[in-house]
């Protein structure tokens, strides 16, 4: 009996057919031959391993699996999800969504020349780190400010710059992991620091760190913001105010990595307890580092605010032009910073302030309004109350009291999975073997697409 991969069409005899003519008119003849011989690969696997196919000579077959290809070739690694977890500064989905005013600024950045290190006054070359450091100084009260790319690449500047081949003391209570499996004590180590520890896990006094200054070879004071858990019970724990006292005593700067960047009263959320950049620097902080994609609400950027003398050395380190943030994610934090001038207007138009203080009335409509229409589209669910989260590495022990839609009918992974398999991909929670949609992090304008694709994702689970 004769082999039947013999029947297999050639890729040019594919490629000449009439069934790919509409590939080759919208994607390059490239991408077209290279789909065209995966499909005959595909087909040359199935039937070498015994399976069923398809008439071997009929180029339509191959035509459709290559169009296929071509099409999942054609969706972007880089997705807009719909966030339905509660979790409001989700790492994993990219942290805060911007503000309308950021979004159009960063706009207007890619697709023009701007001056990002042009003086139009003066007509000649400028200094991008001019962008954005008035405002955070009227802002905050701070002597200078500086920008770069991310709160890591701060800390490491700041450190590099005012510690390299020194040590820095630093409570063992606060050798945090940041995220991503990036621990205090490494990146001291790669900003070229020594790590002085003092104290114990849950104790560090005053008189530790006097004493680790005794050695003239430490010429730092970090303090680090634990914003991602707690240390309760039989503490202790020297202040800000007395480390600032210390550190000008003993001629060194104190550094304080605040991490989260909250410019607004935390009670205007309905939140405590999370001190903000000017509160660091009014207690006496010659140096604060922070994200600008967490509680700020902007882009991903690295915040160093503090004493003029210290930017200096920190904008003339050449880590700093390693470190730099682009002309689009200036753009998009200046417009952010903008509307902190007047922080009710901050409140309702930056998407992670706007979410955080949503009250419960609030969410419970937007919940009933989601089951009705999922009901409507034969969806069967009910709203239950739901706890979110801040997330980001910020108020670790909060939970956000909210609304969610629970989807029924399905086994909640595989509902989980259709659902992230779309377009747009959604992102829900599973409690105890439910699907919630928690519609705190639905953002405006998202509900009929996510009523869309639960209903794809229902049907796509049944016909499985």
């Amino acid at each position: 009996m004769s082999d039947p991969r013999r029947t297999i069409p050639s890729v040019d005899s594919l490629l000449a057919s009439p069934d790919f003519a509409p590939l080759l008119a919208r994607y390059p003849r490239g991408r077209v031959l290279e789909a065209a011989r995966g499909a005959v690969a595909e087909v040359r696997e199935a039937v070498g391993r015994g399976e069923a196919a398809v008439d071997l000579t009929t180029a339509a077959h191959y035509a459709l699996a290559a169009g296929r290809a071509l099409e999942a070739g054609e969706v972007p690694s880089l997705r807009s999800v719909i966030n339905a977890t509660g979790v409001v500064l989700h790492t994993n989905l990219g942290r805060a969504p911007l503000a309308t005013a950021a979004v159009d600024a960063m706009i207007a950045a890619a697709r023009d020349y701007t001056n990002l290190e042009y003086d139009l006054d003066a007509g000649e070359r400028g200094s991008r780190y001019v962008h954005c450091a008035s405002l955070l100084c009227e802002l905050t009260g701070a002597e200078a400010a500086l920008v770069v790319n991310n709160a890591a690449g701060a800390l490491v500047l700041a450190l590099n710059a005012l510690a390299r081949g020194a040590g820095v003391v630093v409570s063992r209570g606060e050798l945090v992991e940041i995220g991503g499996g990036f621990r205090i004590p490494e990146i001291l180590e790669r900003s070229g620091a020594r790590l002085v520890e003092v104290g114990a896990t849950n104790r560090t006094r005053l008189r530790d760190y006097e004493a680790a200054l005794k050695d003239a070879s430490v010429r730092a004071i970090l303090k680090v913001h634990r914003s991602n858990f707690r240390i309760t019970g039989f503490t202790e724990e020297a202040s800000l105010e007395d480390l600032a006292g210390l550190a000008l005593e003993r001629g060194v700067p104190l550094l304080h990595d605040l991490g989260s960047g909250l410019m607004i009263d935390a009670a205007d959320l309905g939140l405590t307890g999370e001190p903000r950049p000017h509160d660091a620097l009014a207690a006496g902080a010659d140096l604060v580092t922070f994200s600008g994609d967490k509680l700020l609400g902007g882009p991903q950027a690295g915040i160093l605010l503090g004493r003029a003398a210290l930017i200096a050395e920190l904008r003339a380190n050449p880590l700093c032009r390693a470190l730099r943030v682009d002309k689009v994610g200036l753009a998009g934090l200046e417009a952010t910073l903008r509307l902190y001038r007047d922080p009710a207007r901050a409140r309702e138009e930056i998407p992670t302030l706007r979410m955080l203080g949503a009250p419960l009335a609030e969410l419970s409509v937007r919940a009933g309004r989601l089951g009705t229409a999922l009901t409507a589209a034969g969806v069967p669910c009910s709203v239950v109350d739901a706890a979110g989260a801040v997330g980001g590495g910020t108020f670790p022990e909060v939970e956000l009291p909210s609304k969610a839609v629970e989807v029924r009918g399905v086994g909640a992974d595989a509902l989980a999975r259709a659902l992230r398999d779309g377009r747009p991909p959604v992102v829900g929670r599973i409690v105890e073997d439910r699907l919630w949609l928690d519609v705190r992090t639905v953002l405006p304008g998202q509900e009929d697409d996510l009523v869309r694709r639960v209903q794809e994702a229902l049907r796509q689970v049944s016909s499985d």
